[in-house]
């Protein structure tokens, strides 16, 4: 998660002039000679911003899947804040964890940690009842706190409606889901949502949600896993999906 690119001229240009971070660097197509990338050149320079001419294959190639009209730039992830991080634009390999009004700090900070294991981009909270990144949640992260951007928002639900605007696809965890986690695609530009230690998903949240899945589970007796516990279990399952192939069948030997 060292770095990110965002494409088109309307955000690199305005990253350049409004970004609380500003590119390190912009790969523009050497095809481009119009207006628009006149401008951008002349705002470059004057923040010097380094700005280098490629073959759009290379920008295809840097940033698979984004629609980058011939321009990207390069940026620190780490030095991103805020929702200025969540809404970067939806290519294959962004992960997102939402967390529903999780309250205890020991859960958040072993999600923090699952999340950098699992490569995950950010993971974002309510700003109200739920913990926030406080002393103890920095000590269960175990340093995960400080790699793995936590981003506040004021309204969950409108949050997670314009991530899906954006491209992303919204998959919700509830006992009562109506698939199982294992039969759904996890792939793609996606957030996974997680209710609280008490409520689970509320309802709001849950009818944002593009499916609501399930995790199963053989012992009868056992209601639901702990939200650290049930993070963990959906993170490496999408882990599974986006970076390991099926292993194909060893032949018996008899």
């Amino acid at each position: 998660m060292a770095e990110t690119y965002i494409g088109g001229f309307h955000a690199v240009i305005a990253a350049i002039e409004d970004g609380e971070s500003k590119p390190r660097e912009i790969l523009l197509a050497e095809t481009r000679r119009d207006a628009r990338a006149e401008k951008l050149l002349d705002l470059a320079a004057k923040r010097n911003i380094t700005v280098r001419k490629v073959a759009r294959d290379v920008l295809d190639i840097r940033a698979p899947g984004l629609r980058h009209q011939g321009v990207l730039a390069a940026i620190n992830a780490a030095d991103l804040g805020g929702e200025e991080l969540i809404d970067l634009p939806a290519t294959p390999e962004r992960l997102i964890l939402a967390l529903d009004g999780v309250q205890d700090p020991h859960n958040l900070g072993a999600c923090l940690r699952t999340s950098e294991a699992t490569g995950v981009d950010a993971v974002i909270i309510p700003k109200d009842r739920a913990v926030g990144v406080t002393p103890a949640v920095r000590s269960a992260a175990a340093g995960s706190a400080e790699r793995v951007p936590v981003v506040p928002v004021t309204n969950l639900v409108r949050k997670l409606e314009q991530l899906k605007q954006l491209g992303y696809w919204v998959v919700g965890l509830a006992g009562e889901g109506d698939e199982s986690l294992f039969d759904v695609d996890l792939t793609g530009p996606l957030v996974l949502v997680m209710g609280g230690e008490s409520e689970g998903l509320r309802r709001l949240t849950r009818e944002c949600c593009d499916r609501v899945v399930r995790i199963p589970m053989k012992g009868e007796r056992i209601e639901s896993l702990n939200v650290s516990v049930a993070a963990a279990v959906c993170l490496y399952e999408a882990y599974r999906q986006r970076n390991h192939k099926p292993a194909k069948a060893a032949a018996r030997k008899k």
